[in-house]
């Protein structure tokens, strides 16, 4: 390409990662053309008053049209934060809770905040949160273009999610000063052989792994670890492309239609914990800021307990604050193998931990040095920014001078519930898996676990019933422990109703059941009854990898009624749970702040 192309193509709008691509170079060799030929972007004002006024607001966005630059200088020290770009399914909005709060805690501190997020719909950009908002996509080459024009002091990656996250070893090597963790400790928690290297260091346990870059090497080491495994990509957000693997058919399936591996992009294969409890950690520190491995603070911010067994997305799955069914000897281990990977990765800002909890032994599962979904959840349920206070440890202070260097457990329950967009997917069947499918999260309070959990299921919109039918059907695999449920709900009063499989397991229990018709047995089946509301509540496990086709018509039939359903049995025993307390007590409303 020649100049006069280069610059034509810039001014369509090509990136230099597609310039590359079409010329056969690299970025880096196109960006340093670019930039010898002095082609920079200018950066022009959104007019938000439509030319009426004149507009303050500072809203920029890039061009390569010749035109007065409108970027307004300032002789204060500049912080970019990187946002998480486009909201969907898997990109939760509670990564624009961690910006705000950064762009709010850094202005306390006397920065110039500068946002970098093409979304509108968010609060990191609207007018007052940032001083400066950039609309542009969080490319390697839209942030550098931006960093070198405004000259800033430092940039921070950990609070967007998995999207900055991915840009902050390129930005780092174009001189970027990415303030927190360093992207060398982002690479260990993320690159899937360093950090086995390191759990291995620190004496940590992980479930059995492989690393595949093809079919056959997938079915190897499938073979190796033994059926279920988890599969999925490696640097995924929102657990996309990730899937529980019953069979060698299922894994070539999954290898041929689901992922594209190559020695650049492996699949990772773990061996899959069925019947775990999973945990996650969030916790800030300052280890990374002190050249001694033994100084700087750590501060657990929560630990909390899933309700699902593992194998469901965190930002699924519904979580308990402080931890409801964990020993303190598990609890003491999560808590030391916390500090040691925080003090290994040099840590300054927030940290994310999943772990995986099998009888007393507690797996490692994975390791995020960054914000995570979690963040804002467990700082109201504390009543600490952790954030806020994540920012100001990124920009130079200690835990110390900010006064948070012990663990807060709360003396009450702080439940969280996830909000589902099912009823807008006609069809679509609502069984949760390691991929994310929520659109965003609840949170129920109290000093009764089950009131808590309770109230969690009123604000996501599926309140629990006080009385009437529950509808059980589950799986062969179920069907013991189902009877210990369904006991409970007798108990509450409830009449159970079933096909006739369950129906057979709960009568062999001794307790009392009305037999209806499967759906293709007759009718009246469940579906009639959800439709006249004869049924108040459906529990109702998959019976395999591959759900029938009229366990998915129940499912989505209980969405379009608006009944409570439960697809796990730990959910239907927090049901349980929920409806007893609230027979016996009722509920009161307190505000967030009477609870801190």
């Amino acid at each position: 390409m020649n100049a006069e192309q280069l610059k034509k193509a810039k001014s369509l709008g090509f990136s230099d990662r597609q310039i590359a691509h079409l010329t056969g170079r690299t970025e880096d060799a196109v960006r340093a053309e670019r930039k010898r030929l002095g082609l920079i972007p200018s950066y022009r004002l959104v007019d938000t008053c439509a030319a009426e006024f004149e507009a303050y607001t500072p809203y920029y966005y890039s061009t390569y049209d010749r035109g007065d630059d409108e970027v307004r200088p300032s002789g204060k020290k500049k912080v970019m934060i990187l946002g998480g770009g486009p909201n969907r399914i898997g990109q939760g909005i509670e990564f624009d809770y961690c910006c705000v709060h950064a762009a709010f805690a850094l202005k306390e501190d006397g920065f110039e905040t500068l946002m970098v997020n093409s979304n509108p719909e968010t609060v990191s950009t609207d007018y007052d949160t940032s001083d400066k908002l950039y609309f542009e996509p969080l490319t390697l080459e839209d942030v550098l273009n931006i960093y070198e024009r405004e000259k800033c002091w430092g940039a921070i990656a950990q609070f967007g999610g998995q999207t900055p996250l991915n840009l902050a070893l390129g930005l780092q090597k174009n001189g970027v000063n990415i303030i927190g963790t360093s992207p060398q400790g982002i690479e260990i928690a993320e690159d899937r052989k360093l950090f086995a290297a390191m759990l291995r260091k620190l004496d940590i346990p992980q479930p059995p792994n492989g690393i595949a870059t093809n079919e056959a090497e997938a079915l190897a080491v499938a073979r190796t670890l033994g059926y279920p495994i988890l599969v999925r990509p490696s640097f995924v957000l929102g657990g996309r492309a990730m899937q529980i693997v019953y069979s060698d058919a299922e894994l070539q399936h999954y290898m041929r239609f689901a992922v594209e591996a190559s020695p650049e992009r492996p699949v990772l294969v773990d061996k899959f914990l069925e019947d775990a409890t999973e945990v996650d950690v969030d916790c800030i520190a300052d280890a990374g800021r002190f050249s001694s491995p033994d100084e700087g603070t750590i501060v657990m911010g929560g630990v909390l307990e899933h309700i699902e067994y593992a194998g469901v997305h965190s930002g699924d799955a519904a979580m308990v604050l402080p931890p409801h069914s964990l020993s303190n000897d598990v609890l003491e281990t999560i808590r030391g193998h916390t500090h040691a990977m925080a003090r290994e990765l040099k840590v300054i800002g927030l940290m994310n931990v999943q772990y995986a909890v099998k009888g007393e032994t507690v797996y490692c599962l994975e390791v995020n040095p960054r914000a995570s979904r979690t963040v804002p959840f467990v700082s109201k349920a504390i009543g600490v920014p952790l954030a806020k206070l994540a920012a100001k440890v990124m920009a130079g202070k200690t835990l110390k001078e900010l006064g948070f260097t012990r663990e807060i457990r709360p003396t009450y329950w702080a439940v969280k519930e996830s909000v589902f967009p099912f009823n807008r997917f006609h069809g679509q069947d609502i069984l949760l898996s390691p991929e994310m499918r929520s659109t965003g999260e609840v949170m129920g309070l109290d000093a009764d676990l089950g009131i808590a959990y309770a109230k969690s299921q009123m604000a996501a919109g599926s309140s629990l019933p006080l009385s009437g039918r529950v509808f059980i059907s589950v799986s062969n695999a179920h069907k013991v422990e189902a009877a210990a449920v369904a006991r409970e709900f007798a108990a509450l009063g409830f009449e159970l109703i079933a096909t006739s499989g369950t129906a057979a397991v709960l009568e062999k229990a001794g307790l009392k059941v009305r037999h209806i018709f499967k759906l293709q047995e007759g009718r009246p089946n469940a579906i009639d009854l959800l439709k006249n509301k004869q049924i108040q509540l459906v529990i109702n496990t998959p019976a395999g990898q591959a759900p029938r086709a009229d366990e998915v018509k129940i499912r989505t039939t209980a969405v379009y009624t608006g009944t409570p359903i439960m697809t796990t049995l730990s959910g239907a025993k927090a049901a349980a749970l929920g409806i007893a307390a609230l027979k016996k007590a009722g509920y009161g409303v307190r505000t967030l702040q009477e609870y801190h």
